[in-house]
């Protein structure tokens, strides 16, 4: 349904004299034997003509106004359930993209548990190897000590060389005994780097508090290791949101709601535009065994009919009669927060653009964009004898 008052360019609640002077104006300018290059002038004036038709005569208003709002309110209404119905299809791909990451996630962990399970056989496996070489080693050491204590019957000095010859592995195993979790100690105490005064540091530190063996092989394992990695990021989510160009002006914050049903708050800070993303970290989507993604908000300034939004400027069209463009003037213009004096110059034609510094968008730099005025040559209600011919001579000469 075609809406009259956009026809006319006027508002909802314009007088009756409003409208008549739009009516008037919109036909000069549009009126078939000024426009004899636009094929679709004839209809363009008619439709105009069909809107003043309805629009002045108030009983023919009111159930216009009726109709529309009842129109209205089924777009709404529309608009409300297909909102509805694509929030569904979100939530449900996001259901759909949980479950797929819930299973990814199960396979990992029965991955990560048979891996667990083999390096657990290996260590016992090499344990066990460790044990038959230690044992080896210690006959072979008991022998030699044997031969020692008959060289040195008081046994000090073969007793002070079994201490100062004593690794840090044997240690592990003199204390915690010949476990598998021991041995795995014992191994990690091999391949680490650090120095002997480290080692003996960690051992006084594990017993005065106390640590089982397996909490000490962990502890050997972490600074061989450096710590376990973060979790991994959920994807993002990204949505848009619909503002008006009063919301950029003041700063303000709406509210958006998410596939999943969730509202969360907005806020138009300075140096947002149409396009522009705002980044809501941690408010995004939960999977488990993975830190929360962000919501990425993308910025949509709501159509009008007077401004349109370029970058940070803000554009409008300014009508002015032939005598104004030809002489220029004083006018006024209308912007998002109320009219402003402006100066037309003179010879100023359609399509010539006069621009307004800071009185655009803010641009997140501490100042605002420019508001541009592009103007628009309308002529009189009535044709002019003078004029008229003035403008044959100007085409056709003048003859006498």
């Amino acid at each position: 349904m075609r809406d009259l008052y956009s026809v006319l360019g006027v508002k909802r609640d314009a007088a009756a004299d409003e409208i008549k002077a739009a009516w008037r104006t919109k036909a000069k300018s549009i009126h078939p034997d000024q426009n004899r290059e636009d094929p679709n002038a004839t209809k363009r004036f008619a439709e105009i003509g069909r809107a003043y038709e309805v629009l002045k005569d108030p009983a023919k208003r009111n159930r216009y106004d009726e109709q529309r709002s009842k129109v209205e309110a089924m777009q709404r209404e529309n608009t409300i359930m297909q909102q509805r119905q694509a929030a569904q299809e979100a939530a449900e791909r996001a259901k759909a993209a949980k479950a797929n990451a819930e299973r990814v996630m199960a396979e990992l962990a029965e991955a990560e548990a048979a891996k667990a399970k083999a390096d657990k056989a290996a260590a016992a496996e090499k344990a066990a190897a460790e044990k038959a070489k230690a044992a080896k080693t210690a006959a072979a050491n008991g022998a030699a000590a044997n031969a020692n204590g008959q060289a040195n019957p008081d046994g000090k000095s073969g007793g002070k060389a079994n201490a100062k010859s004593e690794k840090p592995e044997d240690v592990v195993s003199r204390i915690f005994g010949e476990t598998a979790e021991a041995q795995a100690a014992a191994d990690a105490l091999r391949q680490d780097g650090t120095k002997e005064d480290e080692h003996a540091e960690a051992r006084e530190a594990a017993a005065a508090r106390g640590l089982a063996p397996l909490e000490l092989l962990s502890y050997f394992v972490r600074r061989i290791r450096g710590g376990q990695p973060p979790p991994e990021k959920a994807p993002d989510l990204f949505v848009e949101t619909m503002v008006a160009i009063d919301d950029l002006l003041n700063e303000l914050s709406v509210l958006t709601t998410l596939p999943d049903g969730r509202d969360v708050r907005v806020t138009l800070q300075s140096g947002l535009t149409e396009g522009s993303t705002v980044r809501l970290k941690g408010q995004g989507l939960k999977v488990p065994g993975m830190t929360r993604g962000d919501v990425v908000v993308t910025i949509r300034v709501v159509k009008s009919d007077t401004f349109t939004i370029d970058g940070f400027d803000i554009k409008t069209v300014l009508p002015i009669t032939l005598e104004n463009a030809v002489l220029g003037c004083e006018t006024t213009v209308e912007t998002p927060t109320g009219p402003i004096e402006i100066t037309v110059p003179a010879w100023s034609g359609s399509d010539h653009v006069l621009t307004v510094d800071d009185q655009g968008l803010h641009n997140g730099e501490g100042g605002r964009g420019a508001l541009k005025v592009e103007l628009r040559v309308i002529l009189w209600e009535k044709p002019d004898e003078k004029v008229t011919d003035l403008m044959r001579i100007m085409r056709e000469g003048l003859y006498l």
